[in-house]
């Protein structure tokens, strides 16, 4: 196809090319009244060679950022599937994932779309695309927080200071000159404000929920515990007449309250007819299938097999040492 644009385009579509003409023609006639045919026409190309860049006239000014967007989400999925050892960990990461996002960003259509917004009339768009980025980038983050330990509103309320921390960065970047300086700075300027935000709520009276069970073969017990499930030491103690007591970490601790109605309608769900002790342990594991086969295999009983349930968690029902009813189970996350 010949060009019908400007004398010496290059006639092979690329997406350099495009976007600079999609440019021109938003700042000469505006965002709304510029077609993807004008587009293709000034950049000479086929229509069908538009698509194998851009899914449309916004995804022009957007792809690059989006391509960095997929990676961090990316990356802190897989952070949170390798098991987060504490919310400090997990920042961690969500700021290393923000700086990568930065790196080697070259001034784009998007930086040119945020100091021209006006004259191409894009000021609405752009707000409005940039409310789903930013909105992204929040449920990565907070997902990853939320692995980690974090309570999960305040996960929440973190995942969007962060979105909006990104955003923030990249309209300043842009604003101060995208092509005299670094995105990476910018970033790092909005990361160290939103890693302000606490990830939980003020303490109240209880600092710590401790379970304390009666272990009639504590040898058994301890190295099931501590050494099959999963759960490291933190303190042991031994005093006269043989007496012996082992503290173990098992992570953030929460106290499920349910009536009896709410029981009866877990054990339907959890179990083919098991009932609930009055006291029954759950733990949260990042693989149900291969904890319960562990346990198994460490002395534990299996009383439900893992499924499914309503709220998106794979769950299963043992009897571990000591006598403890426990649920195993793994929150699946959204569908």
């Amino acid at each position: 196809m010949s060009s019908t644009g400007r004398v010496g385009r290059p006639k092979a579509s690329s997406r350099e090319t495009l976007a600079e003409a999609a440019c021109e023609l938003f700042l000469e006639q505006g965002f709304e009244a510029t077609s993807i045919a004008d587009i293709t026409s000034r950049a000479g190309v086929s229509r069908s060679s538009f698509f194998n860049y851009f899914a449309s006239k916004s995804d022009i000014l957007w792809s690059g950022l989006d391509e960095r967007i997929r990676a961090l989400e990316l990356a802190l999925a897989a952070e949170a599937a390798g098991g987060a050892e504490s919310e400090t960990d997990a920042v961690a990461d969500v700021r290393a994932a923000t700086m990568a996002l930065g790196a080697d960003f070259a001034p784009d259509s998007l930086a040119l779309a945020i100091v021209n917004a006006g004259a191409m009339g894009l000021v609405e768009e752009l707000e409005r695309e940039a409310a789903v980025r930013r909105s992204r980038i929040g449920r990565a983050v907070a997902e990853r927080l939320s692995r980690g330990g974090a309570d999960r509103l305040h996960a929440d309320v973190a995942g969007g200071a962060w979105g909006s921390a990104v955003i923030a960065a990249i309209e300043a970047w842009a604003r101060n000159g995208a092509g005299r300086t670094s995105l990476v700075g910018f970033l790092s300027r909005a990361a160290a404000a939103a890693a302000e935000i606490a990830l939980r709520p003020a303490a109240g009276s209880v600092r710590q929920l401790r379970v304390v069970v009666r272990a009639a073969d504590f040898d058994d017990a301890l190295a099931f515990y501590r050494d099959v499930v999963g759960m490291p030491q933190s303190e042991a103690y031994e005093a006269e007449g043989g007496a012996r007591v082992a503290i173990l970490d098992a992570g953030r601790a929460t106290l499920e309250l349910s009536n009896p109605a709410q029981v009866a309608y877990i054990d339907r769900v959890e179990t083919d007819g098991v009932d609930s002790d009055p006291i029954r342990l759950a733990l949260e594991v990042d693989d149900t299938s291969g904890t319960v086969k562990r346990l198994v295999d460490g002395g534990a009983a299996v009383e439900a097999s893992a499924r499914e349930t309503p709220w998106r968690s794979l769950n299963a029902r043992l009897r571990g040492a000591a006598d403890l009813q426990l649920t195993i189970f793994q929150e699946l996350g959204p569908e």
